[in-house]
């Protein structure tokens, strides 16, 4: 991925600078610590202003519908205290000019507003773009007292230069590097971006081999030609620097937006990925641990059937046994064996048959009580394969807010953001009355059972596999086409690297979804099973 360089900045404001100069502050949102959206609005257009400080992804644009979509802000319910302060001093008032520190990338905003007894000042937003030291100031012009930063530095993270609000505003320390529109020596494409102003080190590596004038048309932005290369490796200024097949644009803006909301959404997509498996697997590993223990539980309980069995001797030796014994010797017919059971010696006879009867009707009501809970947690068990099945299945962020709710049920964030989302199911159509549709997850195979589906149809699913349910609706029905769907559901299930998979399907009028059963699950009868080998 490039860095945003100062030629970028550079280009961009120079573009943006009849938008910037009087346009008024409508809305500042802060979605996350390090991005921010203002709302401007200037000669009856309204465009949103986004700014980014994450060290990975520091950047500035003007965002499109599309990318803000991509970047999958969601605007929290209650705003940071930074956001609040930029409200209070910068909402509803318009911007006075835009300026770039000379050789900085920093982007500074000058904001005409008053004071409280009336007074016009000035206040200053500055948007300092440089990797780990990324930040949004908001200072006093006049005064040059900071009234409030996206972050503090204190002395310990920094000796030069200290940001917090009530200490004065200073640059960063200047750079030992030179002008190249004042140079005229030799070029050493090596040191490029070490002693030249404008020159990151990706900027500089695509230059190398260029003259001197044509790296100081460069850095006067003459014949600006914005590109991204196809696999949004590079983006360029100017398209001649990059090779290969390429995405042209007409401004500088719409690179900018595009190619760094392609990472965002990769990166932002990847870590939601990435907390979804851990938070799923740790539930399945608690899951598992909970049916290891009830099965060896059911297995070692044999205490029911101890317990009648001795009620039953005791009761059929009560004319040869006495009352208030330690022990009672008897003669087990059953394993043919004779046999010393213990005894209360504070009970009659008669109570101690009367007491191992009681044991053995609570332990057979606790083997139920046990069983049922087993059955509970299988079933559980099942549903959370089924939803790593369909994180594991997802491409892109949307398929994962599709399923946000089952696996973090309490986010409320997330339940806003699913609101925006509409199915985007898969569908095959092998000619024009046939149509096969593949659900990703257990909402769209939920929402393909109830809804899509009608009795005759055709359903699939891998036999004793996480995996999606396909549906066949066709008027042609023909072994080919079971075969086809049958190959699907494999293919789209955990059991798709098996040497040998059962598939089983069924009408759609054959199926049945249980009262206050997980979404996706379904009991089915008169299915047939396919191998697929």
């Amino acid at each position: 991925m490039i860095t945003f360089d100062n030629l970028t900045l550079k280009a961009f404001t120079n573009e943006q600078q009849a938008f910037f100069t009087g346009a008024r502050i409508n809305k500042i949102q802060q979605p996350t610590r390090r991005e921010f959206i203002f709302t401007l609005r200037n000669n009856g257009e309204t465009k949103q202003f986004y700014v980014n400080i994450n060290p990975q992804f520091y950047h500035v644009c003007f965002m499109s519908k599309e990318n803000y979509a991509k970047r999958n802000l969601v605007i929290p319910q209650k705003p940071p205290m930074f956001c609040m302060l930029l409200r209070k001093y910068l909402e509803n008032f318009r911007i006075a000019k835009v300026e770039l520190p000379q050789n900085e990338r920093i982007l500074e905003l000058y904001i005409e507003t008053y004071n409280e007894i009336g007074d016009k000042i000035y206040l200053c937003l500055a948007i300092e773009l440089m990797g780990k030291h990324s930040n949004v100031i908001l200072y006093n012009y006049d005064t040059n007292i900071i009234l409030g930063c996206a972050h503090n530095v204190g002395s310990e993270k920094s000796r030069e230069r200290e940001m917090a609000g009530s200490l004065p505003y200073v640059y960063p320390p200047k750079q030992s590097k030179f002008d190249i529109l004042n140079y005229s020596g030799e070029i050493n494409y090596e040191k490029l971006a070490d002693e030249f102003f404008m020159f990151s080190k990706n900027f500089a590596t695509m230059c190398k081999g260029k003259s001197l004038e044509t790296l100081k048309s460069y850095v006067r932005l003459e014949n600006l030609s914005p590109c991204i290369s196809k696999d949004f490796k590079y983006y360029s200024l100017f398209s001649s620097l990059v090779s290969g097949d390429i995405i042209e644009y007409s401004n500088v803006n719409n690179m900018i937006d595009d190619y760094y909301s392609y990472y965002i959404a990769q990166d932002k997509f990847r870590t939601l990925k990435n907390h979804y498996l851990s938070l799923l697997n740790q539930k399945l590993k608690k899951v598992s641990k909970s049916i290891s223990q009830m099965n060896a539980k059911i297995l070692t309980d044999s205490e029911s059937d101890r317990y009648r069995l001795f009620g039953d001797l005791i009761m059929a030796n009560l004319y040869n046994l006495k009352d208030y014994s330690q022990k009672a010797f008897v003669y087990d017919y059953e394993n043919d064996k004779q046999i010393s059971i213990d005894l209360d010696e504070t009970k009659t006879i008669k109570d101690n048959a009367n007491n191992f009867y009681r044991l053995y009707n609570k332990a057979k009501t606790s083997r139920i009580k046990l069983m049922e809970l087993l059955e509970a947690n299988n079933i559980k068990k099942e549903y959370l394969e089924q939803i790593l099945y369909s994180v594991e299945m997802s491409e892109n962020i949307s398929d994962l807010l599709e399923i946000s709710t089952e696996v973090e049920e309490d986010k409320s964030d997330l339940k806003q953001a699913k609101k925006k989302i509409s199915f985007d199911i898969q569908t095959i159509e092998p000619d024009e009355n046939t149509r096969i549709y593949i659900g990703k997850n257990n909402k769209q195979n939920d929402y393909i059972i109830s809804k899509l589906a009608s009795d005759e149809d055709l359903w699939f699913h891998v036999h004793n596999c996480a995996g999606s349910h396909v549906l066949l609706k066709t008027q042609t029905l023909t072994d080919d086409l079971i075969l086809k769907c049958a190959k699907l559901a494999k293919e789209y299930s955990t059991g798709k690297n098996s040497s040998k998979v059962g598939v089983i399907y069924t009408k759609r009028k054959y199926l049945r979804k249980p009262p206050g059963a997980n979404l996706g699950y379904v009991t089915y009868k008169n299915e047939k099973e396919i191998i697929i080998d």
